[in-house]
């Protein structure tokens, strides 16, 4: 049979359910999806594949999933560190009125998606103004990107489309999308608890679940913020969510630092997902996730690089090893272990997408989302078990190919349709 792509020679790190490694095995690859894993000597015998990657030494796994972030920044990347998050927040918001227009997003989403390939990140949850310039641009370079409208009222968007109107923008941005393509899905985002009413939030709420969107929210990323809304609604973020009967299946949380164990109740019970974000928190000081107690409690937790003006960069192997790092500062060393930070970014993070049945592991019939690891490296060797050395061990550099449904956006560590030197040069005449 004749197919379109064949990854072979490498061990396979699945990320099935089972874990399973096949070693020297392939992936075979068709019309974007994926056809079968197994032996490389047995699917090279049933396959002649019109493209190769000989994965020979290297170790192929799933494409990472960035769960949380805000690509367009990386035009302020610099412009805001060493401050608390509500300093963040004030610096951030006034360089946005200035500098945002969809040409400028549209140039600082290509550097990211640069990035992003490097990192060996197939696809990341984007929530920023502008979606569509950032669309047309990630779709430029085949890249997969979950977005869409945003909503934030207090203070006004950068776009500079008020609440009142925004509601029938949004509508008419779901309805123009049409069916999902595969391994996509409509999504809406609302800022968070404190620069959305509660009236607002029900209605953005409603008008995702009509058109049966993921609806991203900022929740509970720190003590001041959980003290804001509680002062000004009588309630905590997640608790204001659960009493307005929001929380449930096709939500996504950013951050949940400061939760308390009603709160984890309640995600579980609703089954509402949890974008973990390390790097960002800790830098902003904000705090440390619970994240041991919301897998305890069978909450699904993915992982986020936030934007690179508070994490500095798209790494999302970086918020890998922080988060199979920092949670044994407590004083638990298995509070979460190398796979379990690995599935994280990868098969986890599609479950908390709702994108589970589509992404996030090598499996036949999931979209053709991969990344081969050059192992060729003394800080990689010696190659004991392959869960450690992506937690503890790799870096973005060791990524030699990425695939994109089915479509390799990186070959021998060289980008085939997004040109950097361009891309950079443009970002640049725009500082």
């Amino acid at each position: 049979m004749s197919i379109d792509l064949l990854v072979h020679g490498g061990d396979v790190l699945t990320v099935d359910d089972a874990g399973t490694v096949v070693r020297e095995g392939a992936v075979a690859i068709h019309d974007g999806a994926i056809l079968a894993v197994g032996p490389a000597d047995e699917l090279g015998g049933r396959y002649t594949a019109a493209e190769e990657i000989d994965a020979a030494g290297c170790l192929v796994l799933p494409g990472l999933i960035n769960a949380h972030t805000h690509l367009a920044m990386t035009l302020l990347r610099g412009r805001a560190d060493d401050v608390t998050l509500q300093g963040f927040l004030e610096r951030v918001l006034t360089w946005e009125a200035e500098l945002l227009a969809p040409e400028n997003v549209a140039a600082a989403v290509r550097l990211a998606v640069a990035e992003s390939l490097r990192a060996g990140v197939t696809s990341a949850l984007d929530m920023y103004w502008f979606h569509e310039a950032a669309e047309r641009a990630a779709r430029e370079a085949g890249w997969r990107l979950h977005t869409g409208p945003t909503f934030m009222d207090v203070p006004g968007p950068p776009d500079g489309i008020a609440y009142e109107e925004r509601l029938g923008w949004a509508r008419r941005d779901l309805e123009a999308r049409g069916p999902a393509r595969p391994g996509h899905r409509p999504v809406v985002f609302a800022h968070s608890t404190y620069t959305l009413s509660p009236g607002q939030l029900t209605e953005v709420f409603a008008l995702a679940r009509e058109f049966g969107a993921l609806v991203h929210i900022h929740a509970a990323e720190n003590a001041t913020e959980v003290a804001t809304v509680e002062v000004r609604h009588g309630k905590r973020p997640v608790e204001l969510l659960d009493s307005l009967g929001l929380l449930g299946p096709d939500v996504l949380l950013a951050h949940a630092v400061d939760l308390t164990g009603p709160e984890i109740a309640a995600l579980a019970r609703s089954g509402t997902a949890v974008a973990h974000c390390p790097v960002s928190n800790l830098k902003l000081g904000c705090g440390i996730a619970p994240v041991p107690r919301l897998l305890s409690a069978g909450v699904t937790v993915g992982l986020g690089t936030d934007g690179a003006v508070s994490s500095n960069s798209l790494d999302v192997l970086g918020a890998v090893r922080q988060a199979a790092l920092v949670h044994k500062a407590a004083g638990d060393p298995t509070a979460v272990g190398a796979e379990q930070a690995v599935r994280m970014a990868t098969i986890e993070g599609a479950r908390a997408l709702g994108l589970g049945d589509r992404l996030g592991s090598l499996e036949a019939g999931k979209r053709a989302d991969l990344i081969v690891l050059d192992l060729d490296a003394p800080h990689l060797r010696p190659r004991h078990d392959p869960w450690s050395t992506l937690a503890y061990a790799a870096h973005p550099s060791d990524v030699r190919d990425t695939v994109v449904d089915g479509r390799v956006l990186m070959r021998d560590r060289g980008l085939t349709t997004v040109d950097e030197r361009a891309v950079i040069a443009d970002l640049e005449a725009l500082l």
